[in-house]
């Protein structure tokens, strides 16, 4: 771990250029708890909307997030959701130049239907056909520039038509051009337009279908492996093999292979894990670290993702703090409480907030600070200082651990990103201070009215209530206690 921290502190930012299926995902979040009397369907009562990067837009979004500078060439619609694409884009620095209008589809879009952090449905919005004409050309134009600008490309393919024989094999040529490296991220079965790439990184259901052979252990992969290398020429491939973490076999050092363990502490969403993987991977090997060492830190980012709700960025930080070797430095004055809201802002991330006396820590307050880190980038707490809980006439002798102690051990925690006292009855002033992109409580808020809701909603963000774990809370605790002398 010490070793591959420091590969982590010295990887450079190299420039990074995408090509492959611009997507945009749309959140709708809701409830669907009773039955439509029309027909035997659920009724979803949709409440709010968000959108996020998706395909290669959010493989691009992880490129920033890890440190690199990155370039998106691919295809939008002239329409309202290609507008957004482009904002949403900038807001991350990632450039937009090489993107191409095409009048003859519309921007893809995924929108998911969500009920309390589960998807009911998906619905896409797409059209899939390789681009042609004057859309085709422009993109060929951009990559037959010399000196190519970019320090690697990385093809992010998701099936709907972009990536065909022509773009692809400039893309090879380009990245090559000047000593750049090629990465995949394969889709479908034909795998031989791939001929070229440096790198390749099917999951197991696509290196099955794009072989025809099983996977049944460790044998099979080294098979399926050689297969991907015939019919692609690449001499590293890599395959994900989910909660059994990444294979690997690289042919350029003498054969070595392995499989990397998964460092997924708690899966909530899966969706954009692949995005981080061949993201991760790609600048590590665009900076020249090592395929074992590059597979590994890949592997820990998409470990980080996949506990989130939805398509999130990784930072190199998280990466760091994962690996023990980032200070946490997560207790915080109300000052640096508002100054790292606005870095969060800046940078286009999103945070979360809670509050709680959080006294005699639980599975409870774990189970529900867990669940609440899947709403955003970072998870800030608030927690009440020992006069405050006194003032919520807690119970006699409450709270049983001082703010220091209850603080030390809330930071402990790896869902909890900053920590941050509060001397008044309740959080709003430092609601209003950070303003958070959502706002969570527990569901026995729902009827009392959640502190903080109005101004958090009139700034843009959002109120979650979360189901809470039964059967625990401290003053059950304590009373277990008492009645056990």
């Amino acid at each position: 771990m010490q070793r591959l921290g420091r590969i982590v502190r010295e990887l450079s930012s190299p420039s990074i250029l995408v090509v492959g299926d611009l997507i945009l995902d749309r959140y709708i979040e809701g409830s669907a708890s009773r039955v439509s009397p029309e027909a035997p369907v659920l009724v979803f009562e949709s409440q709010r909307e968000r959108l996020l990067l998706g395909g290669a837009c959010n493989v691009a979004a992880n490129l920033v997030g890890l440190g690199a500078r990155a370039a998106v060439l691919g295809v939008i619609g002239n329409d309202l959701m290609g507008e957004k694409l482009r904002e949403l884009l900038a807001e991350r620095d990632i450039d937009t130049n090489p993107v191409v209008a095409d009048d003859s589809r519309p921007t893809t879009l995924k929108t998911r239907y969500v009920s309390k952090t589960a998807q009911v449905l998906r619905v896409d919005t797409e059209r899939r056909h390789s681009p042609d004409g004057s859309v085709k050309a422009k993109m060929l134009e951009y990559l037959q520039q010399r000196p190519f600008p970019h320090d690697a490309v990385l093809l992010s393919d998701y099936a709907k038509g972009v990536l065909d024989r022509d773009i692809i094999e400039a893309a090879i040529d380009a990245a090559h051009s000047n000593g750049g490296i090629v990465v995949v991220d394969p889709k479908g079965t034909d795998y031989a337009k791939y001929q070229g790439v440096d790198v390749l990184t099917p999951n197991r259901e696509e290196a099955i279908g794009a072989t025809g052979l099983p996977i049944r252990g460790l044998e099979d992969l080294h098979t399926v492996a050689k297969k991907l290398r015939e019919i692609t020429g690449v001499r590293a491939a890599t395959i994900t093999l989910g909660k059994e973490g990444i294979f690997f076999e690289n042919e350029e050092n003498q054969g070595e292979s392995r499989i990397i363990p998964t460092e997924a502490k708690a899966v909530f969403d899966v969706t954009g894990a692949g995005d981080t993987v061949v993201a991760a991977l790609t600048l590590a090997r665009a900076c020249g670290v090592t395929l074992q060492d590059s597979v590994a830190f890949a592997n820990i980012a998409a470990g980080i993702v996949v506990g989130r709700f939805g398509t999130w960025a990784v930072s190199r930080e998280e990466i760091l703090t994962r690996l023990g070797q980032q200070s946490s430095g997560k207790i915080l004055s109300w000052s640096e409480a508002i100054s790292v809201a606005g870095n969060l802002r800046t940078e286009g991330r999103r945070l979360v907030f809670t509050n709680g006396c959080f006294d005699l820590l639980h599975a409870g307050h774990t189970d529900y600070l867990s669940r609440a880190r899947t709403y955003g980038d970072a998870l800030m707490v608030g927690i009440n200082t020992d006069q405050s809980v006194r003032r919520l006439e807690k119970g006699k002798g409450r709270p049983i651990n001082g703010l220091d102690d209850r603080a030390t051990v809330l930071s402990a925690l790896q869902a909890v990103s900053y920590v941050v006292p509060f001397d008044d009855d309740t959080p709003l002033e430092l609601i209003q201070a950070v303003t958070p992109h959502v706002l969570v409580k527990g569901e026995d808020w729902r009827d009392k009215g959640v502190v903080g809701e109005e101004w958090v909603e009139e700034h843009g963000g959002t109120v979650v209530l979360l189901p809470l774990r039964k059967g625990c809370s401290t003053t059950s605790t304590i009373e277990k206690v008492l009645e056990n002398g």
